[in-house]
């Protein structure tokens, strides 16, 4: 069985983690799918937080989705070293990771969107 995580970078502000675990709850109904919301910082749960979380569910796939626009420095740097660290703390669980946000076809859609209400 596949679960999701929703990898966001966590801020100071609480109410911007529970968007993100709004929006992981969100889409766990929406798609019938295990996931949990994980943070870089500044947020709980952390990625091996949320992947024991996902395990104990009964996982034995991973996807991380970054929920991050672009390709940078930590998602170059530092989501491969955590992913690592996850898969080896968890064994025999595939952690695998998809492309960012950027260059998805919707996001087009909602910037138009945001434009609209204000045109």
């Amino acid at each position: 069985m596949t679960g999701f995580i929703v990898f966001a970078h966590g801020s100071r502000i609480e109410s911007a983690n529970q968007s993100v675990r709004d929006v992981a709850h969100r889409m766990a109904i929406a798609g019938g799918h295990l996931v949990e919301p994980s943070f870089l910082e500044l947020g709980e749960p952390d990625l091996a937080g949320a992947a024991a979380r996902l395990v104990a569910r009964g996982v034995s796939r991973i996807v991380v989705i970054p929920y991050f626009l672009t390709l940078g420095t930590h998602l170059r740097r530092d989501l491969p070293k955590l992913v690592r660290e996850a898969a080896e703390s968890l064994g025999s669980v595939e952690i695998e990771v998809s492309l960012p946000l950027d260059g998805h076809p919707a996001l087009l859609d909602a910037l138009l969107d945001r434009a609209k209400d204000h045109a």
